[in-house]
């Protein structure tokens, strides 16, 4: 009997036994996961679930019966310690060993550290498990102060899930502008007023000094700058950005790179493994460069192409890079990649839009759409086409998308 072990109880690894029981019907496959819980989507950690909306089961990906049925043996609480490619054998926390002939590591990332005094402070948090943000949604509510150092998607939502819990919320960002990477600065800077105008203190070009709090080691009590002011915390969430969990691939002697380095079949350097979601650093064949993309719906399509690669099928990934955030009354996608040579188009209203950013050839290579829902296919047929678009026609919306492409 074929064994297929999967490293990571997330949503990559979850979606990846999926795809293997779909593909392969009779082999054994076994799910690794250090997480007390069953595999669920992480997005509800920093809006749903933080903000009281949802329950655990609302993001939970298969209830335990669906394990049961696809006889899909999940391993609970338990880490992968090693792996040995000459055997084929994942050595776990447990003492116990499992065998494979194909390894799935989905091991995810982790959250950045930062190197400020007192971080190590009751009250200072990140955001990764379901168990961080059950701990912080517990200390935040009306009149409590929280402090985000980091302003990304996951500061930024985390501040709009506050605000609703009715706390007050400082942000503070080392670069001048949110989302800086992301979208850019000028985009970033409406993400900024957006939470200004719903009270949140945004602050960019910051410096830290310390962590402050009780004594040496108290809890925190503030954030001090590097000008001397203190701005007073209940609790501070490290929202600086995450890295891939790649030790245990490079201590098996795997490419890592940024990740791990796998081609455009999710394959790395040992034809026996493949890698998927937030760690893999695969070849794309549109894009022409290698991407990693920490992302959810990136976790959902590399799982099918994994699995696909360790049954001995073909398939390649090719999907653009997406992501999407809520924050108050805004909802978005964002699709594609940005140009280095960005030009940024807008169609629609402030309230409803959606952004396009060509390059200097006017061919569209990445969009966002922002609170517009129905756009979703012709967004994803422009960035397919590789045509160059007439800026006026796309900026007006009473020109179809459809209509922009040459057939």
């Amino acid at each position: 009997m074929t064994t297929y072990v999967i490293v990571g109880g997330g949503l990559a690894g979850a979606k990846t036994a999926e795809a293997l029981r779909e593909r392969d019907g009779d082999a054994r496959v076994v799910l690794i996961s250090a997480e007390a819980h069953l595999p669920y989507e992480r997005p509800a950690l920093s809006k749903g679930f933080l903000a009281g909306k949802e329950s655990q089961e609302d993001f939970t990906v298969h209830e335990s019966s669906w394990y049961q049925e696809n006889l899909i043996e999940v391993r609970s609480g338990t880490f992968a310690d090693a792996i040995d490619p000459a055997t084929r054998t994942v050595t776990l926390s447990d003492g116990s060993a499992v065998a494979y002939d194909q390894l799935a590591l989905a091991t995810g990332s982790r959250p950045r550290g930062l190197g400020v005094p007192g971080v190590q402070r009751p009250g200072v948090v990140t955001l990764r498990t379901i168990e961080e943000a059950a701990g912080l949604r517990e200390v935040l509510g009306k009149g409590k102060r929280l402090v985000v150092i980091g302003g990304g998607w996951i500061g930024l939502e985390v501040a709009a899930s506050a605000r609703e819990l009715g706390a007050e919320v400082t942000i503070l960002e080392g670069s001048e502008h949110v989302l800086l990477k992301a979208l850019g600065a000028s985009i970033g800077d409406r993400f900024a007023e957006l939470h200004r105008s719903h009270g949140v203190d945004v602050r960019t070009g910051i410096s830290l000094d310390a962590i402050e709090g009780e004594g040496t080691s108290g809890a925190v009590t503030g954030v001090r700058l590097k000008d001397g002011e203190t701005i007073p915390a209940d609790a501070v969430l490290l929202a600086v950005g995450a890295l891939p969990r790649v030790e245990l691939a490079a201590a098996a002697g795997l490419d890592v790179d940024n990740g791990l380095v796998v081609d455009d079949t999710l394959r790395t350097s040992d034809s026996h493994i493949v890698a998927v979601g937030d760690i893999a650093h695969a070849e794309h064949p549109t894009l022409g460069h290698r991407v990693r993309v920490e992302h959810w719906a990136n976790a959902q399509a590399q799982a099918d192409i994994a699995a696909a690669t360790m049954v001995g099928d073909e398939a390649h990934y090719d999907a653009l890079p997406y992501f999407f955030t809520d924050q108050y009354d805004l909802g978005m996608e964002f699709r594609g990649e940005r140009p280095d040579d960005e030009r940024v188009i807008q169609r629609g209203s402030d309230s409803e839009h959606i952004l396009f950013w060509l390059d200097a050839e006017d061919i569209v290579r990445a969009a966002m759409n922002v609170n517009v829902w129905d756009a979703g296919d012709d967004i994803e047929a422009l960035l397919a086409s590789g045509q160059p678009i007439d800026a006026e026609r796309l900026a007006d919306p009473t020109v179809s998308l459809s209509s922009l492409i040459d057939s």
